[in-house]
């Protein structure tokens, strides 16, 4: 079939040769091609252009604001509240203070000697001792003209010279002393310093390598007078006695026997004042030659003696029995803490922790002391981690002693600790708010606002219990009205945007 098709067209669905659009094919084919596309061109251009500038124009909104937006702006927005959860949890409270570690007991030893022979004065002539040094009962320290300073088991202070014929605890105390270093008081009674205490005495000093001082300081001259008494007496009765043997005269006989009876009686009391020079002879303890330590081993914590020196004040300063923690509480802590309380006691450069308690508080204020020199002035406080207690050098405060359940390392003495007290806590689990959280109404009942999701608020009536680390014990006097986990009125918010309460997770 022939094709009816003009000629130079392109039938029916088939493409133009060579990819020319149909109707491209116009006189001058290829420029309007190219007019077309540079219409196009510049269509989307500004399209494009348009869009920009409808950018430009929503951003510059942001940042350009009329007069008024200004001023709405500037106004304070609306208040919300603060709110914290109940907490069901063991509450404490706690002080928390800096304290320094030391031993039980501190002792200086300060002899006071009568001098040397001539009247001269106390010399220190011998140091057997240095700082550090461990030292057992027994143990002689320093020597003063001649004569032996020495250390013993006893929680009494010497206050006299221990003679013999005294009697008290303090006798007791050295007749268990020397007792425990194998010298028996033999048949003496307890706290009588009687023969067999003279005997143990004797000992002792040998064993340390000097004489006793002489309870009586005569050369034996008192004893020796008594004894010749004694024998005057004896020879005088003897006389009578055979004076009156020997007469037949009745009148005579009743003289001599009358003189007979006066010298057994002179020949009785000569005795008894033989006995009594006879106790009080002996060897004594002098008060200037014995320190008395109540636990053993015992350590030297400083010596300021020299041989050489003439005897002034403190020689050295002994430290007896297991480490303990002491510091000092401020007026406003004093009814805060109790014997009996936990402590924490943490040593701070070594990062060790170790549990305790309050043994003690004393009930009268004291000047603070360096408990490493035993110097005025540099006293225990409060950190400025939390403790409230800092005190200044030589403040007064309640000295207060911490005794650890375990031992604690003999490095640590004198060393700076932290002490945390529990004051108080509630008896197991209760229910907490921050303090902020209780209010008092005009009406005086004492309350807590809680806060539901809606933002409804409720009043709540409570008692109060311990307090401690800015919370406090609740307890809602209707069973049940509070719960752990409810949401409590804490305070205000000035900065809260409306509806958007801020408070813990």
């Amino acid at each position: 079939m022939a094709d009816d098709t003009p000629a130079g067209t392109t039938p029916p669905g088939a493409e133009p040769p060579g990819g020319i659009a149909d109707g491209s094919r116009t006189p001058g084919g290829d420029a309007g091609g190219a007019r077309m596309n540079r219409r196009r061109f510049w269509v989307a251009a500004l399209v494009a252009g348009a869009v920009a500038l409808t950018g430009a124009g929503v951003a510059a909104t942001a940042f350009i604001k009329s007069p008024a937006q200004v001023a709405a702006d500037a106004k304070p927005p609306p208040q919300d509240v603060l709110i914290a959860r109940v907490e069901n949890r063991v509450l404490a409270e706690t002080v928390v203070l800096r304290g320094t570690v030391a031993a039980g007991q501190s002792i200086q030893v300060a002899p006071v000697s009568a001098g040397g022979e001539g009247g001269a004065a106390p010399v220190i002539t011998k140091v057997s001792v240095k700082s550090g040094d461990a030292v057992r009962s027994g143990k002689v320290l320093l020597e003063i003209s001649g004569r032996p300073v020495f250390v013993l088991r006893g929680g009494l202070p010497v206050y006299r010279d221990l003679k013999p014929g005294a009697t008290g605890d303090d006798v007791k105390q050295l007749q268990d002393a020397l007792d425990a270093l194998g010298h028996g008081r033999g048949g003496d009674e307890k706290g009588t310093f009687g023969p067999g205490t003279k005997n143990a005495v004797e000992e002792f000093y040998s064993s340390i390598g000097y004489d006793p001082k002489p309870a009586v300081d005569d050369d034996g001259a008192a004893v020796d007078g008594a004894k010749a008494s004694v024998t005057g007496a004896e020879r005088a009765l003897v006389d009578a006695r055979d004076a009156l043997a020997a007469t037949t005269d009745d009148a005579q006989k009743k003289t001599l026997k009358k003189a007979r009876d006066r010298a057994a009686e002179d020949l009785e009391t000569a005795r008894e004042a033989l006995a009594k020079a006879e106790a009080a002879a002996g060897p004594m303890v002098p008060a200037a030659e014995v320190v008395f330590v109540r636990a053993f081993p015992a350590r030297v914590a400083t010596v300021t003696a020299r041989p050489g020196a003439q005897v002034s004040g403190t020689a050295m300063t002994l430290s007896s029995g297991r480490l303990m923690a002491q510091g000092y509480l401020q007026d406003h802590q004093k009814g805060l803490i109790r014997a009996g309380q936990k402590v924490r006691i943490l040593a701070e450069t070594t990062g060790q922790e170790t549990t305790g308690r309050v043994v003690s508080v004393a009930d009268t204020p004291s000047q603070q002391q360096d408990q490493q020199s035993g110097t005025q002035g540099s006293g225990s406080g409060g950190d400025g981690a939390g403790g409230d207690g800092a005190q200044g050098n030589g403040a007064v405060g309640y000295l207060f002693t911490v005794e650890p359940t375990r031992e604690l390392p003999s490095g640590l003495a004198g060393q700076e600790v932290r002490l945390t007290i529990e004051a108080a806590s509630t008896d197991g689990k209760a229910l907490v708010v921050p303090v902020t959280a209780v209010s008092a109404g005009v009406d005086g009942k004492t309350v807590v606002t809680t806060v539901d999701g809606t933002g409804r608020q409720e009043r709540i009536e409570v008692r109060t219990g311990t307090t401690g680390d800015g919370f406090v014990e609740v307890v809602p006097l209707t069973r049940g009205a509070l719960k752990e986990g409810d949401e409590v009125v804490t305070g205000v918010n000035p900065g809260a945007a409306p509806g958007n309460s801020q408070g813990a997770p």
